[in-house]
């Protein structure tokens, strides 16, 4: 038996309300204005995927937390997982915008990068990021 969706497109402004038709691995895409509106609803009715941008905990800076963001989306089944694998990383001041603070996040093909600079307070040293724990705390282990 199919499943009916309808959802928003958010791919550009005119924000088309698609109509989806699930069954199994098949869908049927209605409502598009353009061939984006149809992928956009084929990958959210199969695989949802989203960017994460948030903060982590910072050291021997003006401010106590760093904006970060991820390189590319991730699967929206695995948001949790991310934010909760956010807590174990601390970051030293300086840090620039756009430097990477993990390399292939939780192995999902996608980067961790700073999404802000971090200016250091003065004399509070050479400033390098480091992971607060080790890197095990990126191996996809649930809490």
């Amino acid at each position: 038996m199919a499943d009916a969706k309808s959802l928003s497109c958010i791919l550009c402004p005119r924000g088309c309300r698609l109509e989806l038709l699930v069954e199994g691995e098949l869908v049927s895409v209605s409502g598009n204005a353009c061939p984006r509106g149809e992928g956009y609803g084929r990958q959210e009715a199969l695989a949802p995927m989203r960017s994460l941008t948030s903060t982590v905990r910072a050291e021997g800076g003006v401010r106590a937390r760093l904006a970060v963001r991820t390189s590319g989306d991730i699967a929206l089944a695995r948001m949790l997982e991310a934010v909760y694998a956010l807590d174990d990383i601390v970051v030293r001041a300086p840090v620039a915008a756009g430097q990477l603070i993990r390399a292939d996040f939780l192995g999902m093909g996608v980067d961790l990068i700073a999404s802000d600079e971090l200016k250091a307070l003065p004399g509070s040293g050479d400033g390098y990021p480091y992971a607060g724990a080790s890197a095990a705390h990126d191996s996809g282990a649930k809490r």
